[in-house]
């Protein structure tokens, strides 16, 4: 824990907002409020800081995890649609990828946009209600995979040997993507090459915990130390994978975000409610709202 507190504020979270079903997938808007999923209630909520909460979108297909691109545009993996999603300027809501080799996408659970516009998505094997599993009919694709869309709409399989993959970040250069296999309780390291290919697969963190809890979401600060949420809360890491410490959390946390003007404040998604913690380091411009 004393490691932890060079780069974490001493404190607890603090809890913002409550009163949800299972939230997920925060994202802090360029124009300073942060979106983030209910995915049981199909809705993607507002939170402006010293305000209330606002339905931002509805019905939004159960989304789960949320992105930016480089045009601001929302991408939204939707579990009820089994699609990524790209809201326009307009509002007009568009598909980029609900199909692999002629077949439904499993469950599209979380997603990350690098900077030349190549979006990264995992695709387990969840139902639409978080903890739930696809009914075997439903599964179509022979692997839960992690995936590639190219500025033209190429769908392009990464990886096949994952059993959850579930969040994924870059490093702030970009040359690394983590992806964590909440099955496995790890999060494993790929090299990324210029054209988008992944290199150089390896296990980087172990969260394995005898309490509940599997690595889901994930996000990277501007030193490369991941944050990674898991049993009793966000795990915290070295580049290397050096076990940092928790920042423990009073309902399991399933993803988190940096947000505010300074990218300091590390929001929470938590259960039924939203949490937020100061950090010393900002969050990576690698990440949504860049």
């Amino acid at each position: 824990m004393l490691k932890l507190r060079t780069i974490v504020e001493a404190g607890d979270p603090e809890k913002i907002a409550g009163g949800f079903e299972f939230t997920e997938g925060p994202i802090w808007h360029p124009d300073g409020f942060l979106l983030f999923s209910d995915i049981p209630a199909g809705r993607i909520y507002r939170l402006d800081p010293g305000a209330d909460v606002a339905v931002w979108r509805e019905p939004s297909g159960n989304s789960n995890g949320l992105t930016l691109d480089g045009s601001g545009r929302l991408i939204a993996c939707e579990h009820g649609n089994r699609r990524v999603s790209r809201t326009e300027a307009d509002g007009s809501i568009i598909t980029l990828a609900d199909r692999y080799n002629g077949r439904r996408l499993n469950r599209p659970n979380d997603v990350v946009s690098r900077s030349d516009g190549l979006i990264y998505f995992t695709d387990p094997p969840y139902g639409k209600n978080p903890g739930e599993r696809m009914e075997p009919e439903e599964i179509e694709q022979p692997h839960n995979g992690l995936y590639r869309i190219d500025l033209d709409g190429t769908i392009t399989l990464l990886a096949a040997d994952f059993e959850r993959p579930n969040g994924l970040a870059f490093s702030p250069d970009e040359q690394i993507l983590y992806v964590d296999d909440s099955a496995r309780r790890h999060v494993r390291a790929f090299d990324v090459a210029s054209d988008g290919t992944l290199h150089n697969s390896r296990i980087i963190a172990d969260l394995d915990h005898p309490q509940p809890g599997s690595p889901d979401g994930m996000k990277i600060d501007m030193q490369g130390h991941l944050y990674v949420t898991g049993a009793t809360g966000v795990w915290v890491f070295e580049p290397d994978g050096t076990h940092l410490g928790v920042i423990v959390t009073p309902e399991r946390p399933a993803n988190c975000a940096w947000g505010d003007a300074d990218r300091q404040t590390l929001y929470i998604t938590a259960r039924t409610s939203i949490y937020r913690i100061r950090t010393l380091i900002p969050g990576s411009p690698a990440q949504p709202g860049r």
